[in-house]
């Protein structure tokens, strides 16, 4: 590794494939959710619903198939994409693309059964307090939500109006 600096040392890269991730909100200002164990981190906790992106795929299809795939509820509309980020930069290179949509219907069943110990709707109210208890699991989750959370605030301040 050679920095603008001139130096030079042995730096290691994980480089991950890029993922996408979906942000169900409903009418009733709820995200939709997955509880899940992580092996990795020995934890139960909520997650959004995402995926590898397929050779081709668009990221947007990707976060829209995946949460059909894992939920039943399949997103409806063209999706906010809110950004694309690296949860880890110094050390692993693993793009995120994460999406919103404000609108999806219930198409049937999980078709991956192996993803989720509990489908749930959480009140967007709940989020910060679920994310500062440590119980919103990994950076595909919580910047996503925290994003929209400060959307929100951002849209309802008197100077935006």
């Amino acid at each position: 590794m050679e920095p603008p600096d001139g130096s030079r040392f042995e730096h290691h890269v994980v480089r991950l494939d890029h993922v996408a991730v979906a942000l169900l909100v409903n009418d009733n200002e709820e995200v939709l959710t997955l509880w899940r164990y992580r092996f990795a981190v020995d934890q139960w906790g909520y997650e959004l619903i995402g995926g590898l992106v397929e050779e081709g795929e668009e990221p947007a299809a990707t976060a829209a198939r995946e949460a059909e795939e894992e939920t039943g509820w399949r997103p409806i509309g063209e999706p906010e994409h809110i950004g694309t980020f690296q949860p880890l930069p110094g050390i692993i290179d693993a793009p995120v693309d994460a999406y919103v949509w404000r609108t999806a219907e219930k198409v049937g069943e999980p078709t991956d059964a192996e993803e989720a110990a509990r489908i749930e709707w959480i009140p967007v109210s709940r989020v910060l307090e679920l994310v500062q208890r440590g119980e919103v699991l990994g950076s595909g989750a919580i910047i996503p939500l925290l994003y929209y959370l400060a959307s929100r605030n951002v849209a309802t301040t008197p100077g935006d109006r």
